[in-house]
């Protein structure tokens, strides 16, 4: 039998206002709005690509040097994550849950790559995020949608 894919919602839709792409999930309107008439398979598929741009942009940021060290701040301070993803996104997920209160990123199995405090990096790594979504939306979804109108 297989996991159930959990709705990637993060209770920050701007799709409501107009969003092409979700700034919280980063998912397609068309996705956000679709979502529960989904099969497995299909939620896999949209799952697989959000995961995929967010490893490419964390692995910009910062380095995992670490896994089990990782893994233990995870449960010691209590952020979900779903074990079942690449580490980089349970990276996202500590970095949601309390950027500011990290103080010494070597501790949880991190390297810093670039100069910047955890607090800027989560808010550069969330706006690549939504830029690389776009920029597939863009290229990849837009043009097949406005073809269907015309």
């Amino acid at each position: 039998m297989f996991k159930p894919v959990k709705t990637p919602c993060v209770g920050i839709c701007s799709t409501g206002i107009g969003d092409s792409v979700c700034r919280g999930c980063k998912r397609f309107a068309h996705e956000v709005i679709d979502w529960n008439a989904y099969s497995h398979e299909q939620r896999v598929i949209i799952e697989q690509r959000l995961a995929g741009f967010l490893v490419q942009v964390v692995s910009r940021y910062l380095e995992i040097t670490d896994v089990a060290a990782l893994k233990a701040q995870l449960a010691l301070q209590r952020v979900r994550y779903r074990d079942d993803r690449d580490p980089h996104c349970w990276v996202f997920d500590l970095l949601r849950a309390g950027a500011s209160q990290i103080q010494a990123p070597e501790h949880y199995g991190l390297r810093l790559l670039v100069e910047a405090d955890l607090a800027q990096i989560k808010s550069d790594i969330d706006a690549d995020y939504y830029a690389l979504s776009v920029a597939y939306y863009d290229a990849y979804i837009a043009p097949g949608l406005a073809s269907q109108a015309g």
